[in-house]
């Protein structure tokens, strides 16, 4: 059991950490499914887990060039106080309510995102530079309800407004560290964290996140978008419809 919380770690690390996520649902699924934690305990160690590869992803993201602060910094104004009001009315948002909310959103954005990926000549119509807020609004709606990481919505909105697959990643990174550290507060006090399975995550997803930046930087950035975004695209549909299922 060990050695299979290292190997998925070190597989949602590598994999989450190219797609500019915090691999909070990968995470999840893993620690209910495979560790059989409660779904409360599971919130908690999932963002404990998730934190430390986020850190180190983000400083060899850093290092190739690719985050662009302002865009990260105009996520934060929304994200930040989102996870806060999350955090505290999630025992009191009913659960259905939420997951339908969650899964058309996410669902909507998987769509776009593949639509993007898909067409030939840039649209003349993306996203105004504002609609970066609603993204981060709802990236930190999801962190604090339901301890997700918020990786997708804000992934979406970076892609949509212009960004490449590793500026996008490197950039949703850096602004998941503070979500993570603000949900992981408040849902440490409503469930008890798991330290060993979640270290042995952890060993696993460090060494992923430190290593997949470093192999990205060493391809086109225009291939590895045209790759990867529609992947990312595809990722949001499912669990979109993960959520409802």
């Amino acid at each position: 059991m060990a050695l299979l919380l290292i190997f998925l770690g070190f597989l949602v690390g590598a994999f989450i950490i190219s797609m500019g996520g915090g691999g909070g649902s990968f995470y999840l699924g893993i620690l209910i499914g495979i560790a059989h934690l409660s779904p409360s305990s599971a919130a908690a160690t999932s963002l404990f887990t998730a934190l430390p590869a986020l850190v180190v992803g983000t400083y060899s993201h850093y290092r190739t060039g690719n985050m662009k602060f302002s865009y990260g910094n105009k996520l934060l104004i929304t994200a930040l106080p989102a996870t806060v009001i999350g955090s505290l009315v999630s025992g009191v948002i009913p659960v259905t309510l939420y997951t339908w909310a969650i899964a058309i959103i996410l669902f909507v954005l998987g769509v776009q995102t593949l639509r993007k990926s898909f067409k030939v000549k840039p649209s003349s119509s993306n996203l105004k530079p504002w609609t970066v807020y609603l993204f981060g609004a709802l990236s930190g709606l999801m962190v604090g309800i339901a301890g997700l990481s918020g990786g997708g919505p804000v992934m979406a909105g970076l892609l949509l407004l212009g960004l490449n697959m590793p500026q996008a990643a490197a950039t949703s990174s850096y602004t998941l560290i503070a979500l993570s550290i603000i949900g992981l507060i408040f849902h440490s006090t409503q469930g008890n964290i798991a330290w060993q399975v979640g270290l042995l995550l952890m060993v696993g997803s460090l060494a992923g996140a430190a290593i997949m930046p470093r192999i990205l930087a060493h391809f086109d950035p225009r291939k590895v978008t045209k790759i990867l975004q529609p992947v990312m695209g595809i990722l949001l549909v499912l669990m979109a419809i993960k959520f409802v299922i």
